[in-house]
């Protein structure tokens, strides 16, 4: 399986950036086609100027600014995101990552009433591997912002029936070494099992 995996952590030496290592380590291991994407490595832009927003809607000439990373995301058979939840929701970069590439003609189409079509068949699994500073608990009474639009609405841009895998590590603002030893396991165990 050829897999895109975007990860989104300015800091090497991060545990994030230690969950990116274990997951493409792997899910090489299993013997597939790793497309590692890491956004700040790749200095990806977030910003979606106000020429690419006039054009947004348009999928003859939208893609310009990012034609080649929407080609990595239509060539994958699945996506991996790899991220820490910052303020309830994703870091800027690759909430970025979402705007600009997830475009009309991508991620949807619109049909003859302007209703959304998904159009991302070629995905056929969702894994996501994130950190959250708070508890589950407190997570949970927020809403959990990203797993909601992960699980609900980027999941349905996807193939019908598709897997999704969403690992969490809540409380991390008073996780030990204990407990991320714990989830960096379950971590190499999933995406192990791909």
């Amino acid at each position: 399986m050829r897999i895109l995996v975007l990860f989104a952590h300015p800091v090497e030496t991060s545990f994030a950036a230690a969950l990116h290592r274990a997951t493409v380590a792997a899910l090489r291991a299993g013997g597939h086609e790793v497309d590692d994407c890491d956004l700040y490595a790749e200095r990806f832009d977030p910003v979606l100027s106000r020429e690419e927003r006039m054009v947004y809607d348009d999928p003859s000439i939208n893609r310009r600014g990012v034609a080649g990373y929407v080609d990595r995301l239509l060539a994958a058979d699945a996506l991996v995101l790899n991220f820490p939840v910052w303020n309830m929701g994703f870091p800027a970069i690759l909430k970025g990552f979402v705007d600009r590439v997830f475009l009309p003609g991508v991620s949807f189409n619109r049909d003859a009433r302007g209703d959304i079509v998904p159009a991302l068949a070629n995905i056929g699994r969702l894994g996501v591997v994130c950190t959250y500073g708070g508890s589950r608990l407190l997570t949970t009474l927020m809403g959990d912002p990203p797993r909601r639009y992960l699980m609900r609405t980027m999941r349905a841009a996807f193939a019908p029936g598709g897997r999704c895998d969403y690992l969490a590590c809540y409380d991390m603002d008073h996780a030990g070494l204990e407990q991320r030893d714990r989830f960096l396991a379950k971590v190499e165990r999933c995406f192990s099992a791909w």
